[in-house]
């Protein structure tokens, strides 16, 4: 579970009831109709703007924003060292064994083509378009978000118009003015929520999370590319750490060096 998503919407929900509840009547923004406007009419829009197959995956989708990845590019980095270091020892063909037990399928795929012998170029062409096309797919996820979020505070506004005129319609009776109002207010408070607490910041944490993978992707092209290369594995390390910001490099380092202390230690022992 990432705890940041878990964080902001518990806060962020508990500090808006809170506000809401210190300044009134709770009851007072439960209004089911203007929901009905609002939700009802994003999701139509949604179903208009993108094929069924599409809409129904939002939930998978989902999924990414309340989990994190639990690889990180520092075990992608030993791993692919790790190869290198085999590969270098006992050769390409050596890594077969290896790479059936890679849990990741596009590492697994990419240092399987480097075993079967695949031209470096088809290897890098191969493994970059695959890449592209999960960009692509990542991209369509946000843009359901994003579009649902663009969407949201003008069914909020049309739901306000729509009460303002069944207010109007009333005026004979001026008890009801004060009602038929906050009733018409609360579709742009439901669409604006909806809007900024929910469906952008979604589409935001989505484009983290799918550069974070790329960024993951790209780290293995370059490994995997390097081992078939015949470079060292040192060499490989030093160059893929540059992928990394310096303060992960950095915890990198720290890791490293008490990972040697242990060994000295257990060595001494």
């Amino acid at each position: 579970m990432d705890r940041a998503t878990l964080i902001g919407i518990v806060g962020g929900l508990g500090l808006f009831l809170w506000a809401i509840y210190m300044g009134g009547d709770l009851k007072a923004f439960i209004n089911i109709p203007s929901l009905m406007i609002v939700l009802g009419g994003v999701m139509a829009s949604t179903l208009i703007s993108f094929p069924l197959s599409k809409f129904i995956g939002v939930l998978k989708i989902l999924k990414n924003v309340f989990v994190e990845k639990s690889v990180s590019a520092e075990e992608i980095i030993k791993t692919i060292v790790r190869l290198a270091d085999i590969a270098r020892r006992e050769g390409l063909l050596a890594l077969e064994e290896t790479a059936e037990q890679l849990e990741d399928d596009f590492m697994k795929r990419g240092v399987m083509l480097v075993v079967d012998g695949t031209d470096p170029e088809l290897v890098k062409n191969i493994l970059e378009t695959e890449l592209a096309f999960l960009e692509e797919r990542h991209k369509e996820g946000q843009s359901i978000f994003e579009t649902m979020g663009s969407l949201a505070p003008s069914y909020g506004l049309l739901g306000t118009i729509i009460g303002l005129i069944q207010m109007l319609s009333k005026l004979n009776d001026p008890s009801s003015v004060g009602p038929g109002m906050a009733v018409a207010l609360i579709t742009t408070f439901y669409g604006a929520f909806l809007a900024y607490f929910i469906f952008n910041p979604i589409a935001g944490k989505l484009k983290v999370r799918s550069r974070q993978e790329i960024l993951l992707k790209e780290i293995m092209i370059e490994g995997i590319l390097s081992i078939q290369a015949g470079e060292n594995p040192r060499i490989i390390e030093e160059k893929l750490k540059a992928f990394l910001s310096p303060e992960i490099r950095r915890s990198f380092k720290e890791k490293e060096k008490e990972s040697a202390e242990s060994g000295d230690s257990l060595a001494w022992r």
